[in-house]
């Protein structure tokens, strides 16, 4: 059994109470700026390198930062006496979730929802939900967990964990349940997003914060966090409206269609991030822990998920489509999994502490 007990969390800010709304609104402005400005998002996703984003990868930057400074790697190895939530979080990603959305596709989408869809469809939006499913987060769950007050440690080695068992099984996992013979894994995308989002920042971070403890110390480390607050925050708002302005003429021309292939993410979202959270509860597992591995459970690998997409089906196949919707519902239906997990804090330790 393992609890933990924590200072109370500082009080939330006005900017943070009402982040639903500044999203909502953020949707809206990013889909109307794609319409009015169809020439300046153009442009905006042209700056990419390998199928990533090179402004979306500076906003991440953005977010991502702050949430590593908090990182001390001289405390990591405190992360192996959370071995169950490390347990939990790898059989949610690599035995539940891939699976788990290939069911829910076929419920779905070859079954449920196949009158409505465009004929023959059916079997390549399956696809993309799969190759959507099949690549676990990385960069935004530093956001995730850093709005949940969750280990930042623990975040850093999952994440880093979740990385190389993705080099190996992203492909033959795809493979097996896409049925075919051999995958086409975009190693460039793979590997360039993972330096990009996850090692260059770490590096950075790392120098920054051993360059401000050594001129200030923790205070003024402090400090610098809370200047930097807002800045995480307003770049998260601004990834949302490039997100929605670059997919602004797609949810207008195929309103059914977007609304259809997010029932099951949805539904595969909120399954595998309640199913960690409550493998985790039975295990004892502490909150600070639990919370990341159902957000870690439950978000995506976007970027690799859509250039695997199109490399294997083409820009304008309905499995880019599908990877497409998963970017678009990700930061909303996060957010809503950080203030479920929140809200049922105390529900959470007084299982875990039975």
């Amino acid at each position: 059994m393992a609890t933990t007990t924590s200072a109370a969390p500082p009080a939330i800010g006005v900017f943070e109470r009402y982040l639903s709304i500044w999203v909502a609104l953020c949707i809206v402005v990013g889909i109307g700026l794609g319409f009015a400005m169809p020439g300046l998002f153009a442009v905006i996703a042209e700056a990419e390198v390998a199928n990533v984003n090179l402004v979306v990868a500076v906003l991440i930057w953005l977010m991502i930062v702050p949430m590593l400074l908090k990182i001390d790697f001289g405390a990591l190895g405190s992360v192996r006496r959370h071995w169950k939530g490390v347990g939990v979080t790898l059989f949610i990603n690599w035995a539940v979730k891939p699976f788990s959305m290939a069911l829910l596709g076929a419920i779905f989408i070859g079954w449920l929802f196949a009158p409505l869809l465009p004929a023959g469809e059916g079997p390549s939006y399956i696809a993309g939900l799969i190759l959507l499913a099949a690549a676990p987060c990385t960069a935004m769950v530093f956001v995730w967990s850093n709005l949940c007050d969750g280990d930042p440690n623990f975040t850093l080695s999952q994440v880093a964990l979740n990385d190389l068992i993705m080099v190996v099984a992203f492909a033959p996992l795809v493979a097996l349940l896409l049925g075919v013979a051999a995958i086409t894994v975009p190693w460039d995308t793979l590997l360039i997003s993972v330096a990009l989002y996850i090692v260059a920042p770490v590096i950075a971070a790392q120098m920054l914060r051993r360059a401000v403890l050594a001129s200030g110390g923790q205070p003024a480390l402090d400090q610098l966090l809370s200047r930097l607050g807002p800045v995480s925050m307003i770049a998260l708002l601004a990834t949302l409206v490039l997100l929605f302005g670059f997919q602004g003429k797609a949810i207008i021309a195929q309103p059914l269609v977007i609304a259809l292939l997010a029932v099951p993410i949805l539904i595969q979202v909120y399954f595998n991030a309640g199913l960690a959270y409550w493998l985790s509860r039975r295990f004892g597992v502490a909150w600070c822990v639990a919370a990341p591995s159902a957000l870690i459970g439950a978000s995506n690998f976007f970027e690799l998920a859509v250039a695997a997409a199109i490399s294997l089906f083409g820009i304008t196949s309905g499995a880019a489509l599908a990877t497409v919707v998963g970017v678009l519902v990700e930061v909303p239906v996060m957010l809503s999994v950080v203030a479920i997990v929140k809200r049922s804090r105390g529900w959470y330790e007084r299982g875990a502490a039975a």
